[in-house]
């Protein structure tokens, strides 16, 4: 019985993503969703308190799978500083891949919801930016002296870029891919002194 609420959790998560997807920004009612599934609304309920922990297991989703992905990449890159570019290229990446979930990552699907998701999200962004300054503070040790780069503001430069580039993908209608220009754009994110 666990696993088929498990399964039913996570159908509700992927149709909820899907429609993020869309290109025109809708506000995303339970009853929207509850057609889309074929289930009644008080089925929903069964599985999430609220639609704002619908949302919660979608930012849950995004942390696990991009920490994840960042975790592996530290352990597989031998070069700081190619961490940090890859890492880069990894948000973008994800990014382009799950407009839904870029939707989410922005705030954009969060406005008229409950403000802590919000919050959520701003802290997700802040803890980023934290693994972006750790791995530029490797990076800079292999290439320059510690006192040569100011590592915190490399690390909010890269995160405004990454988090412009996710706006952009948004605003666009997902017509602006977050990767677009990367391979030319990437060389001048590169750690400053």
């Amino acid at each position: 019985m666990s696993t088929r609420r498990g399964e039913r959790r996570e159908e509700i998560l992927r149709v909820l993503a899907r429609l993020l997807e869309e290109s025109r920004p809708v506000r995303i009612t339970t009853a929207m969703l509850a057609l889309e599934l074929g289930v009644s609304e008080a089925a929903l309920y069964r599985h999430f308190a609220s639609k704002a922990q619908m949302f919660e297991g979608l930012i849950e989703f995004i942390e696990l799978t991009l920490f994840g992905l960042i975790n592996r990449l530290e352990m597989e890159e031998p070069s700081a500083a190619l961490r940090v570019e890859k890492m880069l290229s990894l948000l973008l990446g994800f990014a382009q891949k799950n407009p839904g979930m870029t939707r989410v990552l922005t705030g954009e699907a969060l406005i008229n919801e409950d403000p802590r998701l919000q919050r959520r999200i701003d802290q997700l962004h802040d803890r980023i930016e934290t693994t972006l300054k750790q791995a530029l503070r490797f990076a800079v040790g292999e290439e320059h002296g510690p006192e040569d780069i100011d590592v915190a503001a490399n690390a909010n430069i890269m995160m405004c870029y990454v988090v412009g580039r996710w706006h952009q993908f948004v605003r666009s209608g997902f017509r602006r891919k977050p990767l677009e220009y990367w391979e030319a754009q990437r060389r001048e994110l590169r750690v400053q002194a």
